[in-house]
């Protein structure tokens, strides 16, 4: 194994080792991350569901869309910077390499204090259009205002973590996510129940946890061992390196804010045609949705410095069986929740309340959101393996096919085409997950083919 300083370059192994032993090593720790993350944003919603009742989590889905995309901001820098990162170091250019450090913490620092600012002032006409009503508006308020306070702290908490993943070790990445999610989870009663403050006090929960991940990962830069690490020529922004890194990060970013209009729009129609309880229904189905998502996300994170090197390394064969083992191991992820979608959606809507009204309504939307989820892990892995290659325009375009061109016209059109408006609304998401990853199936093909021609 190569050194740099005296020092292994553990990034080395991912041009030569295994590509089912790197997917295991470098997945698990973002998979065992992601489902911490997820568990955490599950045990929220139950606190909030059974202390604050159906309206509040009517008030969590309203502001889970501004949320994100305030964490879609940190995305952009995070991911295009830690993607960026691994194909200089399959490169061997170590000192871009570290240039790129200085560039997240200021890009970010940057970034967060706009959206921060923006948020506060327009927050609630933002989150009368996200879909709050007068009785949901305070709930959505008094968790968006602390959020929005710490946003600069939860960018830079997002970005280190994936510089930590590309730079070779993914095990610290997980350890930082579960101290801050194992915080989190404990404050959470404190905060709510103990002191009384409601939702407003998941959301300090929430910050205070990722403070204390962020100072533990200051420490871990500030160590000269490490092939990236704090030191003098860093903290000045590049403009070669910015522009790559955020061209990059366009294409996650885009999906998040895609994303994000989507839910409005889904907001939206979901107040029009069922009230504040289906947005409730909605709520609670994302949240379950949410937890297999998030392991994807981590399969995803483990397969992104794979890709990245031996794409730069021009490994291809390596690249794409990564990408390969990925897809199978997405597809059995979601298809977990078409089971439990499907065969026990009593049972996974009862983790979150015994509101007995919420409970039948929300049975019959999770059977048929249910239905698609066979076909959206492979449509998550495809999206980010073009990220990962830096080939953001087609990864965008992914992105747009199943958030925008397909899911917006259809659940606007939908609910006309249904004696039940509200249910031509639920129908609009799995026909849109099905058409997208057909379009993704095409796109992989034709690339796959692009690159074994190369390598003949």
């Amino acid at each position: 194994m190569s050194r740099r300083n005296g020092a292994p370059l553990k990034a080395d192994e991912l041009g030569t080792e295994s590509i089912r032993t790197l997917l295991m090593k470098y997945a698990l720790p973002g998979i065992i991350a992601m489902t911490a993350t997820s568990l955490y944003n599950m045990v929220d919603s139950i606190f909030i569901g059974h202390g604050c009742g159906p309206l509040a989590l009517s008030g969590l889905t309203v502001a889970k869309p501004f949320m994100d995309i305030c964490a879609a901001f940190g995305t952009l820098v995070g991911v295009g910077a830690s993607t960026l990162v691994a194909i200089k170091l399959g490169e061997k250019d170590y000192n871009t390499a570290g240039r790129i450090l200085g560039n997240v913490i200021l890009l970010n620092a940057i970034l967060g204090s706009l959206v921060m600012a923006i948020g506060l002032i327009w927050l609630d006409p933002i989150l009368y259009a996200f879909g709050a009503s007068e009785a949901t508006i305070a709930y959505a308020r008094e968790y968006m205002e602390i959020i929005l306070i710490g946003n600069i702290l939860t960018h830079i908490y997002y970005g280190l973590n994936s510089m930590l993943r590309s730079m070779g070790h993914p095990k610290t990445s997980m350890v930082a996510t579960i101290v801050a999610v194992f915080i989190n989870i404990v404050l959470d009663p404190i905060f709510i129940f103990g002191l009384d403050m409601g939702v407003r006090g998941a959301a300090v929960a929430t910050i205070l946890s990722q403070a204390i991940a962020v100072v533990w990962q200051m420490m871990i830069f500030m160590n000269p061992k490490e092939i990236i690490h704090f030191h003098r020529g860093i903290w000045r922004l590049d403009a070669v390196i910015t522009k790559r890194a955020l061209a990059i990060g366009l294409s996650p970013f885009l999906m998040n804010i895609a994303h994000c209009f989507v839910i409005i729009i889904l907001n939206n129609q979901f107040k029009q045609y069922g009230g504040d309880m289906a947005l409730a229904s909605y709520g609670v189905i994302n949240r379950f949705v949410f937890v297999f998502a998030m392991i994807v996300m981590g399969l995803n994170q483990g397969m992104q410095p794979i890709v990245g090197y031996n794409y730069g390394a021009r490994q291809y064969e390596r690249m794409l069986r990564a990408f390969e083992l990925t897809a199978i191991c997405a597809t059995i992820v979601m298809g977990c929740v078409f089971v439990l979608g499907e065969f026990v959606p009593r049972w996974m809507i009862l983790l979150f309340t015994h509101d007995e009204l919420l409970l039948e309504q929300t049975i019959r939307p999770m059977r048929i959101l249910a239905s698609s989820m066979l076909l959206v892990g492979f449509q998550m892995v495809a999206g980010n393996f073009f990220t990962s290659i830096g080939m953001a325009g087609k990864s965008i375009f992914l992105s747009l096919t199943r958030q925008v061109l397909f899911l917006i016209p259809l659940a606007l059109l939908m609910p006309l085409m249904f004696d039940d408006p509200i249910q031509g609304v639920w129908w609009s998401i799995p026909a849109s997950d099905t058409i997208s990853a057909i379009v993704a199936a095409i796109m992989i093909y034709v690339q796959v083919g692009r690159f074994r021609k190369v390598n003949i």
